[in-house]
């Protein structure tokens, strides 16, 4: 799951190789105690800061930016009974109409992103998973 602070890769070709969540737009909550902390899982929009990035890229370092999580270290359930789980957290650049910057997508995504209609990110990943 993804939460504030949480770092993640880029996982596309904008020229921004990794960057931090600083909010959650839609996700689930969980609640330790008195606090309730909202985390992102596989196919969630999420705004990040870009802290590392090319100097001759699409977006430059210190930018804010809209994401959708596309590999989670934390185990997914699926409806049949299994689990997913990544190697590492990582993100897809998007804009305002949920298409990705890039025009490449660099490893494997999810399934999930097909039910959350982002079918562009899944024609452009090499692997689908």
């Amino acid at each position: 799951m993804i939460q504030l602070n949480t770092y993640l890769d880029v996982a596309d070709n904008t020229g921004a190789k990794q960057m931090m969540c600083i909010h959650v737009h839609k996700g689930s909550t969980a609640g330790w105690g008195k606090k309730t902390l909202k985390a992102a899982g596989l196919g969630d929009v999420i705004t990040c800061a870009v802290k590392k990035a090319l100097p001759s890229g699409e977006v430059q370092q210190g930018a804010m930016v809209k994401a959708v999580v596309v590999r989670c270290k934390q185990a997914t359930r699926r409806s049949d009974g299994s689990y997913v789980k990544f190697d590492t957290n990582a993100a897809v650049i998007i804009d305002e109409e949920k298409n990705p910057k890039g025009t490449r997508i660099f490893g494997a995504v999810a399934r999930e992103l097909r039910e959350k209609n982002f079918m562009k990110i899944i024609s452009l990943a090499s692997e689908v998973v």
